[in-house]
């Protein structure tokens, strides 16, 4: 995905741009599927937890019917459109104190104690990619060290692995989320 290519039987095929893969999760039953390695996992841009609708939205849900019916979507931007918000935010200025902010919290989950396995340079990657996007989406033409604190759990959660003994031990779905926030607050925010 990330090379802009996929390989089925040793032919590699070009990928169009732009090219999303969404995937989805049950973290409780797995029957029948496998988990992804963590070099796989390391390829997906964020993970987001979506949880159950509230109670408003969940009666919209019931009295629509939705999930009976076929549901159709519009798209709301072109491809073109959608590079052209790539490229913008490319542009995106993230100062060098911010990188090194980046660069400390990744160190971070290499060192700490909980975690068998930190973000790799892909993570670090994708947590600059997306700050300068959400910058760039607040009207920014620059990122702020709150730009990162906010996608670091999504974008880190998944990357790392906690270490066994803290995982058998500590059986939660957020337990990744949690020492991520952690390690947000051992890491100095520049100022």
């Amino acid at each position: 995905m990330n090379e802009r290519q996929v390989t089925i039987d040793s032919h590699s095929y070009p990928l169009p741009r732009p090219f999303m893969v969404m995937a989805t999760q049950n973290p409780v039953e797995h029957h029948g599927t496998y988990p992804l390695p963590e070099s796989q996992l390391d390829r997906f841009f964020m993970r987001l937890r979506i949880g159950y609708p509230d109670a408003s939205n969940e009666r919209e849900i019931l009295r629509s019917g939705a999930g009976v019916q076929e549901i159709h979507f519009e798209p709301v931007l072109t491809s073109d459109e959608v590079l052209r918000l790539q490229e913008w935010a490319s542009h995106v200025t993230v100062d060098d104190a911010l990188v090194d902010y980046m660069l400390a919290i990744v160190e971070k989950t290499r060192r700490h104690e909980s975690l068998a396995l930190g973000v790799s340079p892909r993570g670090a990657q994708a947590l600059y990619r997306a700050t300068q996007a959400l910058a760039m989406a607040e009207g920014r033409d620059y990122a702020v060290p709150d730009d990162v604190k906010r996608l670091a759990v999504p974008v880190f959660a998944h990357r790392v692995v906690v270490n066994t003994r803290l995982a058998l031990t500590q059986r939660t779905a957020d337990l990744n989320d949690r020492i991520l926030e952690e390690i947000l607050t051992l890491v100095e925010v520049p100022l």
